[in-house]
Formats: structure tokens, C-alpha cells, sequence
């Protein structure tokens, strides 16, 4: 699902950003995208002392996040991370220098329902072949959605079922621009509390967009193969980084609670979604002065639990 953010200074006067305008990098369509964040990324980058040497993306999924810090010379180096074997096949050819393999896969297949069905009836383990299949899936299954109980699109947009969202000059266009960045792209496919546990003293900032909460562990399984999360655990691992971190997170009670008890600022961003319905995300870190700086957009400003003179949150994790 695609989003247009609300922004402005006054919020009885909100102008709406298109995501329109949003250069679309990533080769996924991916469900709770980060697409609609950018322009509140740069502004985040932006607003550091320095410019950044590593931004590190633990739950990378479509990627968006970190393809934009590159291309757009914000940061040297973007890591991401990713559990997902399938996701993680393909961020793994990118880096290995296959991306021009993968475009012209795709630029040859003849895609028909008949066809993406054989194909991804095929039992290779081949990394590249994973990749492949990845995306046949991620392009032509409902919402781009590759958790075990999706399917193929049946009618898709204006009856035109699996060829709604294949289009394969510009996916081998995105995978070739991709690879021009691939030496300032690192990946891992881990788990990522382990990736902020072992990079929490380096050089770098954090950007942390988790499964969400809402819905419950029935929505989680529905969207993501890995949705199982340990929030609490999540949070403690962010108070311990060394390097500034923002957090995106749904609007949900338990979300607010441990915002507040890590002594963390927490603000609603609204945005709205295609069908006009207004819909609030919270963005969750040590210091938001930049975002109320550079846009006046916050709804909501949660409580802010006590600090140590340092300025640091007075809860940590050894």
C-alpha cells in the first residue's frame, strides 16, 4: 500500500506530500514499506552532528530506507539486515554483483499465471534462483505479501491478474541502478537484534521499522514469515546503542508504554493512505527536536520518563 504524508507547520493547514514524489528505488513491493518516511529520514540525517558513516538497517525488508541513504549521498556505507531467507536471497545477490543476472531473468520471462506457477513449483537452492522466485512472488502474490498462506493474484488490477504489478523493464531498471551502488550496500542475513547487539558501539545511526503490534500475532503471521518479535528486548537492545537510532512503530498502547518506560520521545506522524483514510504511525528516539524543527506535524507528544544528567535513558542493558 502506497501513502501520502501530511505535513505542515500548522496542523488545521496540512499540506499532503505525494510519496508520488518519493524516487521508487526498491525492486519490492513490500506490506508496512517506509516509503511515505523519507522525507523525515532526510531531515533525521540531516540533523546529525556529522555526516554518517554507516546507517544500519536490522529489519531491511524492501530496503527502501537504505537504498535511499546511498543513492542520495546521505551516508558512505548502508547495512541491512534480514531474516527472511527469500528477502535475504536477494539482497545477497545484489552484493555478490548479480544484479545484471537477475535483471535479464527477468526481462525474459514470460509472465502468465501458467508460467509463474511452474516456476515457482521449482525446487532450486540456488541463491540466485531464490532470488528469482522471490520476486515472481513478491510481484504477482496479493500485496506483495510472501508469508505461507498468500497466493497468486486472480484478478488484480483491471482484470489483469498476475501482470498487475510485473513490470520488467523497470524492475531490471531498479535491480541495475541498485548495483551501482553495491559497494556502499552491505548484508547480513540475521536476526536483528543480534546485528544491534554486535554494532551498538560502532560509528553508525540506526534506523529500526520492526513487525508491528497491531492485530496481534494472527496479523503478523498473516504478513511476515518472521513476526515473532520480543519488543521489550527490542527496546533495551536501542537504549544501549551508542549511535542516535529512530524507531517507526503502529499506534498501539504497548508501544507508548515502553516508549515511555526506556525514557524515550515518542511522536504521531498522520499520514493518509490511497483511500483517503487518515492513519497515524509513531516515530519513536532519544531527541525528536528535529522533526518538530523541521516540520510541525506531531499530533501527540507522549511523556518522557526521567533522564540521567548525560541526557541518556536511565534504562540499559549489559
Amino acid at each position: 500500500m502506497q501513502y501520502t504524508l501530511i505535513s505542515s507547520h500548522k496542523p488545521d493547514k496540512a499540506k499532503v506530500v505525494n510519496v508520488a514524489s518519493v524516487p521508487q528505488r526498491s525492486p519490492f513491493r513490500y506490506p508496512g514499506g517506509k516509503t511515505w518516511f523519507i522525507p523525515r529520514l532526510r531531515q533525521w540525517i540531516r540533523s546529525q552532528p556529522g555526516r554518517p558513516k554507516l546507517l544500519v538497517e536490522p529489519f531491511a525488508g524492501g530496503g527502501i530506507v537504505s537504498l535511499t541513504a546511498v543513492f542520495e549521498n546521505l551516508v558512505d556505507i548502508a547495512l541491512m539486515a534480514e531474516l527472511d531467507e527469500e528477502i535475504a536471497a536477494v539482497w545477497q545477490l545484489v552484493v555478490d554483483g548479480d544484479s545484471e543476472w537477475l535483471a535479464e531473468r527477468i526481462m525474459g520471462f514470460p509472465m502468465t499465471r501458467e508460467n509463474a506457477i511452474r516456476e515457482l513449483s521449482k525446487k532450486s537452492r540456488e541463491t540466485r534462483e531464490i532470488a528469482f522466485r522471490t520476486i515472481i512472488k513478491n510481484r504477482t502474490f496479493h500485496g506483495g505479501i510472501l508469508a505461507a498462506g498468500s497466493g497468486l493474484l486472480k484478478n488484480g488490477e483491471a482484470g489483469k491478474g498476475v501482470l498487475s504489478r510485473w513490470y520488467p523493464a523497470t524492475l531490471a531498471q531498479r535491480f541495475r541502478d541498485i548495483d551501482s551502488m553495491r559497494k556502499r550496500l552491505q548484508f547480513k542475513n540475521a536476526d536483528a537484534l543480534e546485528v544491534l547487539k554486535k554494532h551498538r558501539n560502532a560509528d553508525a545511526i540506526f534506523f529500526i521499522d520492526p513487525p508491528y503490534t497491531a492485530g496481534g500475532k494472527k496479523a503478523g503471521k498473516r504478513l511476515y514469515k518472521y513476526y515473532a518479535l520480543n519488543h521489550e528486548l527490542l527496546f533495551r537492545c536501542c537504549c544501549n546503542l551508542k549511535g542516535d537510532f529512530i524507531m517507526t512503530y503502529d499506534n498501539a498502547d504497548e508501544v507508548k508504554d515502553l516508549a515511555m518506560r526506556h525514557g524515550l520521545a515518542a511522536r504521531l506522524i498522520p499520514m493518509k493512505n490511497t483511500h483517503h483514510a487518515e492513519m497515524k504511525e509513531l516515530v519513536i528516539g532519544r531527541n525528536l527536536d528535529w522533526l518538530e524543527d523541521a516540520e510541525r506535524v506531531a499530533e501527540k507528544t507522549l511523556p518522557i520518563c526521567p533522564r540521567t544528567k548525560a541526557g541518556k535513558p536511565r534504562t540499559s542493558v549489559k
